[in-house]
């Protein structure tokens, strides 16, 4: 068969699947419908965390970004970091390095936590991670970043998928080759953040290089869509028009793990899922602040959930609210924190209607 008669096929193939709904599979892994995935996010995307988008539709999710060299290092921190609950599966472990060799080595360790998926991350934009040719450093050295896939591939039996970005900067925009040649090395599935590593994650995500990717008819494996997906109808808008395989919710999910059962909602019915009332949004963060201190404890578990609390729209249009965000954000005991919850909820009273 050459070229043009697979190219053809592979369109046809593309076509029917579509017309037939097959559902979305990650090597053995069966997803529904338009399915939603929760974004590795450094200290966001603990078990605790993860266990909550799951409970509200998330359909896989992933671990926080591991140091491939820490793993190896037997770092404690980085070591509990691989911890899965059973209740929040399918789940990917996501490691970040810059070298083969240590890449496989980590990638056989992570294996030993029994994810469902490894995940290669080739788009962390910071400057501790890519100034050093980790994540999206590694889009400027395409060769080793394919030795790196290529090498943890070979390691592990577990199902191995990558996370990258359309490239370094607007004028190496690589994705839609760099695809085709990371699926040739093996990976099961690519996720794709619709911004440059120089964008960071300012500017809005493009998505129509993501959409070339997926409608590419050489690529069989599937697209995950990320970058911007903040609303349900934004969600169903990248299903309808660029055809990705999944979408991926990062920021949008901070402080408001309830967004995945809206969306959900939303990409069955077509129509908006009546608000949570403002109780109901408040009952989900204590008990976000109550996993926060089993995870950690209660100084760094306190520490942790303010990133939620910062970001949840929750107290959005409450009047006169900033003297109560800033004894909120500085509050350093459970007690404390909650304290601070009945106040809020005894100024907005039991009858209010949804925020």
């Amino acid at each position: 068969m050459n070229r043009r008669d697979d190219d053809s096929f592979r369109r046809f193939f593309i076509n029917f699947a579509k017309s037939k709904k097959i559902p979305m599979q990650i090597a053995h892994l069966n997803f529904p419908d338009n399915p939603l995935f929760l974004a590795p996010m450094e200290d966001v995307t603990n078990p605790n965390f993860r266990m909550l988008c799951k409970r509200y539709g998330a359909d896989m999710v992933y671990t926080e970004f591991i140091s491939a060299d820490a793993l190896i290092r037997s770092v404690s921190r980085t070591e509990q970091k691989l911890t899965i609950n059973e209740g929040e599966r399918p789940v990917a472990i996501q490691l970040y390095g810059k070298d083969p060799v240590a890449m496989a080595e980590a990638a056989q360790i992570a294996e030993s936590a029994h994810p469902d998926i490894i995940d290669i991350n080739f788009g962390c934009p910071v400057k501790k991670v890519a100034g050093k040719g980790a994540g999206a450093g590694l889009l400027r050295d395409v060769p080793r970043m394919l030795a790196i896939t290529k090498a943890v591939k070979d390691a592990v039996k577990t199902p191995v998928t990558v996370k990258t970005r359309l490239g370094w900067d607007d004028s190496s925009k690589i994705i839609v080759d760099l695809a085709e040649r990371l699926q040739d090395e093996g990976i099961a599935a690519l996720s794709i953040h619709g911004r440059t590593r120089a964008q960071m994650y300012k500017g809005d995500a493009d998505w129509t290089l993501i959409g070339e990717v997926k409608n590419n008819p050489r690529m069989h494996i599937p697209i995950i869509g990320n970058g911007d997906v903040t609303t349900p109808e934004r969600a169903k808008e990248c299903f309808d028009k660029y055809g990705v395989d999944a979408v991926m919710v990062g920021r949008a999910s901070i402080g408001q793990p309830w967004i995945f059962k809206e969306m959900k909602h939303y990409l069955q019915t077509g129509t908006l899922m009546e608000p949570m009332t403002f109780q109901e949004k408040m009952e989900i963060i204590k008990e976000q602040v109550l996993r926060s201190v089993e995870w950690l404890d209660e100084r760094r578990g306190v520490l942790h959930i303010r990133r939620h609390l910062a970001a949840t729209p929750v107290f959005k249009g409450i009047s006169h609210f900033k003297e109560t965000r800033i004894a909120m954000l500085r509050a350093a005991t459970v007690a404390e924190l909650f304290a601070i919850f009945d106040q809020i909820e005894k100024l907005i009273g039991d009858n209010q209607a949804p925020i």
